[in-house]
């Protein structure tokens, strides 16, 4: 009796615990999409930046484009890192550090190699109309949005919009 009680306490624990993460998704989804409303959905017009490298990269390329804004001082940034950094290494992947200092030293500190352009002077935030941290967009081919996320990305969701935004 009492092993069939602690049972029964085990399943209703699990089943609230999976109602609780359903919605809590729900709510994250409901979030990200509201804040994605204000985003500049115009194509990609983009031609070349010099990144903090010095090296320079074209959007020239017909290639799905993941950019990807972030900030050395942002937390969430911090946990995403390794998601964009996993992604960096088989797409296009161009991150824009907004408001942020030292930023070789956080790359080089948190093991990171992905591309950087520094946003100094927030003029690309404010030409996407970023206002949230992390802010990834994701561009097909043709330089046409088709995907937004606000706040953090797991590498699986990425991993499939890049291959959705590949087709």
């Amino acid at each position: 009796m009492v092993k069939l009680n602690m049972t029964n306490k085990i399943k209703r624990y699990i089943k609230e615990i999976v109602q609780f993460m359903v919605i809590l998704i729900i709510l994250a989804n409901a979030i990200s999409y509201y804040k994605s409303m204000d985003l500049n959905k115009e194509k990609l017009n983009l031609k070349e930046i010099k990144l903090i490298d010095n090296s320079s990269y074209s959007f020239e390329k017909k290639k799905p484009i993941l950019i990807h804004f972030w900030a050395t001082w942002c937390p969430v940034c911090k946990v995403e890192a390794p998601n964009i950094e996993k992604l960096s290494k088989d797409y296009e992947v161009i991150t824009i550090a907004v408001n942020s200092k030292n930023i070789k030293q956080y790359l080089k500190e948190n093991d990171l190699s992905f591309k950087v352009y520094d946003d100094k002077d927030n003029s690309y935030a404010n030409k996407f109309n970023i206002s949230v941290y992390p802010t990834t967009l994701i561009y097909d081919k043709n330089k046409s949005l088709i995907f937004s996320e606000v706040g953090y990305t797991s590498t699986l969701g990425l991993q499939l919009r890049m291959l959705w935004a590949d087709f």
